[in-house]
């Protein structure tokens, strides 16, 4: 009995083995699949981005997520760095966040951009008064994602020369999103607006705003001021609208603002100037269009102020003139217009004046004058006064040229520079001489040369000189010398006001040869 249980036994534990050896020699012929599943090897599933926050306290973070933390220059508690991350991605985060407590849950999508890879997810969670917060990626949810490490090198390498291109930048650069919060600034926009905190490797968060927020930035530049207590700071502002907020740059215009107000002052100056001239002035640029004009133009011209300040151009002007009878009246209109073009030319080229008889009586003397970039700058002078003494004044020296032509004694004044001033009719037919022809100016040295030609020598030559040409005190000196037919000729030097001498001779009506002579 007890022998048949253990043969038994021994057959049942030789098939086994049999069976098992069957088995492996079978797996071992048998041809090999290729897997269904990929290997946990080839794609390593990641640890989750996840926060544990106790109001603005971190509790408990995950690897990534504390790796992400540390990788936001930011400084401040870790809440500011979470939200330094975030805010720029989610849009309204600060203001979901405050409301977890009383919903309990949120779910928050990144704002899309451009970008082939989906957005990211955001889960929060109120769990026993702590915030867990979830970020999630969808383009590596549940696995690694393998990257070439060359490709991953020239990414960074680009990364790194973008940043130091923008960095480098004298001009600020920002930008903001949809809510109009600054979410990325460069480094001179961070220098301004004092961002960086305990060192340049911390930023404070959210980044301080520098200019005012616009709902709809222009596409045309504009000009925004910073105050500073040393004195404003200027700029010139580009936008560009991006789909989820904006772009601007910022370019200084210190530089310019400096220049505009100089020229503003001096343009001020110049027009004050102007102001008190009382000759009109008009300046027109290279179109010939006005671009400065004074007072003193409107008062000469009688135009309107409306009219002058619309810039007008040059010809435009005239023609008004002409309407309005400030100008001297033309044949016809073709010849008038060849007259202006023929002073705008001259005006251009050179000094140019022309003097205009209005039919009102007035006369005025117009100038033209080039000036830098083909610039022409118009003076318009009223001489009418002066027109008028001038006429006058010659009127009174005909008057008395024609007094002294009706004396019979034969005058003639001679400066106290000894030059002739002028003669009478009397003088110049008994001397022969012609002063209105003579080349030159005549001196009291020619006259008495020619006294003497004509009467001889005598002591009254010499005295007549040195009488003109003294300037100590003087007394009339008087005398007589014969004419060439013996006439007896009475000649008187009297002096007269500035130094001048009048010369006066008198042919006596009895020759000397008629008169008695002496015994002895």
């Amino acid at each position: 009995m007890q022998g048949g249980w253990l043969e038994a036994l021994i057959i049942v534990t030789t098939s086994i083995g049999a069976a098992l050896l069957a088995l492996m020699l079978l797996s071992y012929l048998a041809p090999r699949r290729p897997s269904a599943r990929p290997s946990a090897a080839a794609h390593p599933v990641l640890e989750p981005t996840v926060f544990l926050f106790d109001d603005r306290h971190l509790v408990d973070a995950t690897g990534p997520a504390r790796s992400l933390l540390a990788a936001t220059p930011t400084s401040g508690n870790d809440w500011d760095r979470l939200c330094a991350f975030l805010a720029p991605r989610f849009e309204g985060f600060a203001r979901a966040m405050g409301s977890l407590a009383e919903q309990g849950r949120l779910e928050l999508i990144s704002v899309p951009e451009a970008d082939p890879r989906p957005p990211l997810h955001l889960l929060a969670e109120h769990i026993g008064g702590l915030a867990r917060i979830t970020l999630i990626d969808p383009a590596a949810e549940g696995r690694g994602v393998l990257v070439d490490g060359l490709s991953q090198r020239a990414l960074e390498d680009e990364l790194a020369l973008l940043r130091q291109a923008f960095d480098s930048l004298p001009a600020p650069v920002w930008r903001e999103d949809g809510q109009g919060a600054v979410c990325w600034a460069n480094r001179a926009y961070l220098l301004l607006s004092d961002a960086f905190g305990d060192g340049e490797d911390c930023l404070v968060w959210p980044l301080p705003r520098l200019f005012p927020h616009e709902a709809a930035p222009p596409t045309t530049p504009r000009r925004l001021r910073i105050a500073r207590a040393a004195g404003a700071l200027w700029f010139d502002c580009h936008s560009f609208v991006l789909t989820d907020g904006a772009l601007h740059y910022a370019q200084p215009a210190d530089a310019t603002i400096r220049a505009e107000t100089a020229l503003r002052d001096f343009v001020q100056t110049l027009t004050k100037t102007f102001a008190g001239l009382p000759i009109g002035l008009a300046i027109f640029d290279r179109e010939r269009r006005l671009q400065l004009f004074n007072p003193a133009l409107i008062d000469l011209t009688q135009l309107s102020p409306d009219f002058l300040s619309a810039r007008p151009t040059l010809y435009a002007l005239l023609d008004r003139l002409r309407e309005s009878r400030m100008m001297p009246e033309p044949k016809d209109y073709r010849s008038w217009r060849l007259q202006m073009t023929a002073l705008e030319k001259a005006a251009a080229a050179g000094f140019h004046t022309e003097t205009w008889n209005l039919p009102g009586g007035q006369t005025y003397r117009v100038t033209g004058r080039p000036h830098p970039d083909g610039a022409v700058a118009f003076l318009v002078e009223d001489i009418s006064a002066e027109v008028s003494l001038t006429r006058r004044f010659r009127a009174e020296l005909e008057l008395s040229q024609e007094v002294l032509d009706l004396m019979p004694e034969a005058v003639a004044v001679f400066r106290a520079s000894g030059e002739l001033a002028l003669s009478n009719r009397a003088y110049d037919a008994l001397w022969q001489v012609e002063p209105g022809t003579t080349l030159g100016r005549v001196t009291i040295l020619d006259a008495t040369r020619r006294w003497q030609e004509i009467c001889g020598a005598s002591m009254l030559w010499p005295q007549a000189r040195a009488f003109c040409l003294r300037s100590a005190e003087r007394l009339t000196i008087e005398g007589e010398v014969p004419l060439p037919d013996g006439t007896p000729l009475r000649c008187r030097f009297v002096p007269i006001q500035g130094g001048a001498m009048l010369a006066g001779f008198t042919p006596a009506a009895v020759p000397l040869s008629a008169l008695p002579q002496s015994s002895g």
